[in-house]
């Protein structure tokens, strides 16, 4: 793309007629939030909303690990307890990760490439409150007759042909927050490359822009795989159809093709965000450039595209030829090579900086550190012999919690403490970060580092008993869950909460001296108006001029 830029708009001129009120006045009370346009109103209300899910999601956890803690049954049946695994999982991933990172995007983007909203205002509401009776629908399906769906977050047939209707509910709730992404998706797209101010070509965009970019390219290319693959489902189960039905001449394995292909883009998708949040941190806090800029795009686009080639490591024991075996085995081997790209710059730019070690720069180092971790137990999983061995085990479990909850949350949290003076007005309080850190970064590691051991002995996920010689490790693995989700409770009730009311020193305009990006070159807080006119950059698209 050249690098002539497309004009940005002023307010006036937007196309969506917000009229000429709210220039001189902020719209107030219940109307700001429900009818609100401005990307700053629209992030935090993602950002609240995928912590409440959070919440309800960590609630789940805390029966799982609960019922785990010693061997036999305690509190749920094992059918419940299926119910709480299923749930769990899709809570999680498309309640609280996606949303957070599209709240960041809401709240980030148009500060960093200078645009003073998003392309779609109005679309933008409606992303949002899509979200809400979604999210209802998949907390309330365990009210339903025959409770929650108990199919695993995959919901693999024939288990999902045989649920209670709550899973009708559950793929409505999914096709909603599907749409909700795709919208949020093309206004990210729409807005990154038509609404960046004079000066900043594409190859100077912050990282963060970057990962967004591709991310939402992601997210329209496989959320209607998604959507065919739930539909299918639902059609089997009403209208007499026999996709995944052996029965009528339908086959099980074809659905888990589907699923994951749409499952492993969607596993980058969750963490592609993260990489550009820690590709923003590092360098500010080792008061540095980031090394090999161009390297990090490269090497984002290179995993968005070898994501789609790499499915069926899924399922290695669904007895797929050894050709197969081998193909999927090698991509998967080979996507950890971008991946060791983004862990190796950020390492370089670290190395001899000037670093400290304030709250972001501690979790965004965690997440390196973690992230690494899981990334290397992925490429043991990628080898079909031992994938063959581990598969359904809590090795696996473990694996994807390191990636996930180290990496997309830890991301978050980094991100959450630089740019919340920003957001707020208020420095958080650098006692009370460090506490939330280490308290995370241990516990969460005593929760999920024992499961690669039951992995390897042989336990198995999703079952809600187990043989004695697991108890040790179930014991401490559940000891360390509680700490890790009070932890997160002690995070909102001491930090976000006091934020959120003001309370704490006022933040200055550029709170991290080193910190490079137009969303510093706005008063804290950020104003409800920013940008209406596009601001002039400087070579390096990092400041403005005059």
């Amino acid at each position: 793309m050249s690098a002539v830029v497309p004009p940005v708009h002023t307010h006036e001129g937007h196309g969506h007629d917000h009229g000429h009120d709210d220039h001189h006045a902020m719209p107030s009370g219940w109307r700001r939030w429900l009818f609100a346009t401005n990307h700053k109103d629209i992030g935090t209300m993602y950002l609240l909303f995928s912590f409440t899910m959070l919440m309800v999601g960590g609630i789940l956890a805390m029966l799982i690990r609960a019922e785990l803690f010693e061997p036999g049954l305690q509190i749920v049946n094992p059918e419940l307890f299926n119910q709480l695994t299923t749930m769990h999982g899709l809570i999680m991933v498309f309640g609280a990760i996606m949303p957070a990172f599209v709240g960041f995007a809401n709240w980030m983007l148009p500060l960093q490439i200078g645009a003073s909203d998003m392309a779609f205002a109005r679309m933008n509401n409606f992303s949002f409150w899509l979200l809400i009776p979604a999210g209802i629908m998949l907390v309330g399906s365990f009210f339903m007759p025959g409770g929650a769906p108990a199919a695993g977050w995959t919901l693999y047939a024939p288990l999902t042909l045989q649920m209670g209707p709550s899973m009708d509910t559950s793929i409505f709730a999914m096709h909603i927050m599907g749409a909700s992404s795709i919208m949020g998706a093309i206004n990210i797209i729409v807005t990154i490359l038509n609404m960046r101010a004079p000066g900043m070509t594409l190859m100077k965009m912050p990282l963060f822009a970057w990962t967004w970019l591709i991310t939402a390219y992601l997210l329209i290319a496989v959320m209607p795989v998604l959507a065919g693959a739930i539909t299918m489902t639902l059609t089997d189960r009403h209208f007499g159809t026999s996709f995944f039905n052996p029965a009528g001449g339908g086959d099980p394995v074809m659905y888990q093709h589907i699923f994951w292909f749409f499952g492993h883009p969607e596993v980058y998708i969750m963490i592609l965000p993260a990489f550009g949040i820690v590709s923003q941190i590092v360098p500010a806090f080792s008061r540095k450039k980031l090394f090999g800029y161009t390297s990090m795009v490269y090497a984002v686009a290179a995993i968005a595209i070898l994501s789609f080639i790499v499915w069926a490591h899924h399922m290695f024991t669904t007895g797929m030829p050894v050709t197969g075996q081998l193909f999927f085995m090698y991509a998967t081997m080979l996507i950890s090579v971008p991946t060791a790209v983004k862990v190796f710059n950020w390492t370089a730019t670290m190395w001899r900086g000037s670093m400290s070690f304030e709250t972001p720069m501690l979790f965004a180092v965690g997440f390196i550190f973690v992230f690494t971790m899981g990334g290397f137990t992925g490429l043991i999983l990628s080898m079909a012999p031992i994938d063959i061995q581990l598969q359904d085990t809590y090795y696996v479990v473990a694996h994807f919690h390191y990636v996930l909850v180290a990496g997309s949350l830890f991301s978050m949290f980094a991100g959450y403490y630089y740019w919340s003076p920003k957001w707020t007005g208020v420095m958080y309080s650098e006692t009370r970060g460090r506490i939330h850190f280490w308290g995370s970064l241990i516990f969460f590691n005593i929760t999920f580092f024992p499961m690669h051991f039951l992995g390897l002995a042989g336990m198995p996920r999703r079952y809600a008993d187990y043989p004695m010689q697991f108890a040790d490790f179930n014991m401490i693995a559940s000891l360390g869950g509680f700490g890790f989700g009070l932890m997160q409770v002690y995070f909102f009730l001491f930090v976000v909460w006091p934020a959120m009311r003001g309370h704490g020193e006022k933040a200055p305009q550029k709170p991290w001296e080193a910190a490079e990006g137009l969303e510093w070159e706005v008063p804290s807080p950020a104003p409800f108006h920013t940008f209406e006119t596009p601001p002039k950059l400087d070579e390096t698209a990092t400041k403005v001029i005059g």
